[in-house]
């Protein structure tokens, strides 16, 4: 093959020559989709390099999507578009609108030259672990919401840490990873203290709260709010089997308990805002005009969405706290 007679050019990193080299061979058709690229020890010899060197060439070829690897077999040209320089994984928890204000406003931020994979773990460790064990090496940059799971330094272990971000929950064990993260326990303290004039009008708070996929931090700001005010409060894990009682508010966390809430407020003749109190975790434009307003204390996700970018353009390894806001609206 052509590309590997060459000449090394001293002032250009060897690793990065091999790369040319081999874009090169795919734009003039000498490697076509499918084609397998020389072992490694015969790039090594060829190049007059270590293997390391090679190895370093092949990852970042990897990473970007140009080649992949088959174990015992070798490195493979997986597309003949070379201008993707940077291939992104997003593992998201869910999808939901904010998740996707999130995802939009981190799409704007970045170049055409990048590519974004996005997938979904559903709050399922088992699906989370097999999406980062089949992941490992072949991107670029890793963006990772790891929910509540438990152990989850050790499944991220593959992935490079310098590459590898943590956003909207973290954990004691993955603070050496630069990360955007929300602080649910001040999150939920904070803006309910905001709240506090609104909320002491009524009888009781209750917090709809889903200990399998909700922060544990929002339960933890919750009560510690409750407890430092006397408020009388209550925690239940859904609005289904819930009876609407006046003088109390509910704070929802997930949009389904939202408007089932709703619901059940539409067939008694409480007012709501008045004999009833609903906040929402979370803004959206649907909860501006929902019932005339729904009060949420809410992230900003596309300032999380948006700075992810920019840190990872700038290669930046720090550890942010996404900042909070509260909308108080006639539901409160």
């Amino acid at each position: 093959m052509s590309f590997a007679k060459k000449q090394m050019n001293s002032k250009v990193p060897k690793y990065k020559q091999i790369i040319s080299f081999i874009e090169n061979a795919i734009m003039i058709g000498e490697l076509k989709t499918g084609d397998q690229l020389p072992s490694l020890n015969d790039l090594r010899n060829k190049f007059k390099l270590s293997r390391d060197t090679v190895i370093t060439a092949c990852n970042e070829l990897k990473a970007r999507g140009v080649i992949y690897s088959v174990v015992g077999k070798g490195y493979y040209v997986k597309t003949t578009d070379i201008k993707v320089q940077v291939k992104i994984l997003l593992l998201f928890d869910e999808l939901n609108s904010f998740k996707e204000d999130l995802y939009n406003s981190f799409l704007e931020e970045l170049e055409d030259d990048y590519q974004v994979d996005i997938f979904f773990h559903h709050f399922n460790f088992d699906l989370f672990k097999k999406i980062i064990d089949e992941s490992a090496g072949n991107y670029g940059y890793y963006v990772i919401m790891p929910a509540n799971f438990s152990g989850v330094a050790q499944i991220l272990e593959p992935l490079p840490k310098n590459k590898t971000y943590i956003l909207d929950q973290t954990q004691e064990t993955l603070s050496h990873f630069p990360s955007i993260y929300q602080n649910f326990e001040n999150y939920i303290y904070e803006g309910l203290t905001v709240l506090y004039k609104n909320i002491r009008r009524y009888k009781k708070l209750i917090l709809i709260y889903d200990a399998n996929k909700q922060p544990r931090g929002i339960k933890s700001g919750f009560e510690l709010f409750c407890s430092r005010n006397k408020i009388k409060h209550g925690i239940l894990g859904g609005v289904d089997d819930k009876v609407i009682q006046k003088g109390e508010v509910y704070f929802t966390l997930d949009d389904r308990d939202l408007i089932i809430t709703i619901q059940k407020l539409k067939q008694t003749s409480y007012q709501l805002g008045q004999d009833i109190g609903i906040i929402s975790f979370n803004d959206t434009l649907l909860k501006e005009i929902l019932e005339g307003g729904i009060t949420t204390i809410s992230a900003d996700f596309k300032f999380m969405g948006s700075h992810l970018a920019k840190m990872l353009k700038n290669n930046a390894l720090s550890q942010i706290e996404n900042p909070k806001k509260v909308f108080l609206r006639k539901s409160l």
